[in-house]
């Protein structure tokens, strides 16, 4: 400890949490993927020889889903912390079955487009909305593991509040959340183009 006219300085700590840190770190590496991707879509279609079509409206649907799962995965946390164990078990198992309903909804939008004839290598824009959006769908698996993985230690494990428990809880709540403003994002800049 340093003295400065006899008064000693305390180190300041970092008050963000390594493992808030890191999943932060993480995320700002998925949206400059993303970036990249996007970018590379707009420079692509600027080239020619580009298809127009029309997302399937399961997609709109799929965007409604998966901003009431963050709501209700966010509940779950807001009860979580207040110790109201029934709706902490309620909302967190809601907001599994809706990340899980977001996972067969973007299954089923992409059978659709198979069914209208675009394919993943029909067109360059049909190439870039699977690879987009099966790259987020790669990002959203992660997060339907964290919030099963809550799910079942919410009903097998004593439930108490303690620092620990509400920190693994937050990390699944902001990943979830990053994920969903993520497809927000994406699916706009899809219905844009």
């Amino acid at each position: 400890m340093q003295l400065v006219g006899q008064v000693p300085l305390k180190k300041k700590r970092n008050k963000i949490h390594p493992y808030k840190f890191a999943l932060w770190v993480a995320c700002a590496a998925i949206v400059m993927m993303f970036a990249a991707l996007t970018s590379a879509y707009m420079v692509r279609k600027s080239g020619g020889n580009w298809l127009e079509f029309t997302l399937p409206n399961v997609f709109y649907i799929n965007t409604l889903v998966i901003l009431l799962s963050s709501i209700s995965i966010h509940g779950a946390y807001l009860a979580f912390k207040k110790n109201n164990h029934k709706l902490y078990k309620i909302l967190l198992s809601g907001g599994a079955i809706l990340g899980l309903t977001f996972v067969t909804l973007q299954y089923q939008g992409w059978q659709e487009l198979i069914a209208q004839g675009i394919e993943l290598k029909t067109n360059p824009s049909s190439s870039f909305l699977y690879v987009i959006s099966g790259l987020h769908l790669a990002h959203i698996i992660p997060g339907i593991v964290a919030i099963v993985l809550a799910f079942i230690f919410a009903f097998i494990r004593k439930q108490e509040v303690t620092p620990l428990s509400k920190l693994r809880l937050e990390l699944v709540v902001h990943y979830w959340h990053f994920v969903d403003f993520l497809w927000v994002y994406l699916f706009v800049f899809l219905l844009l183009q």
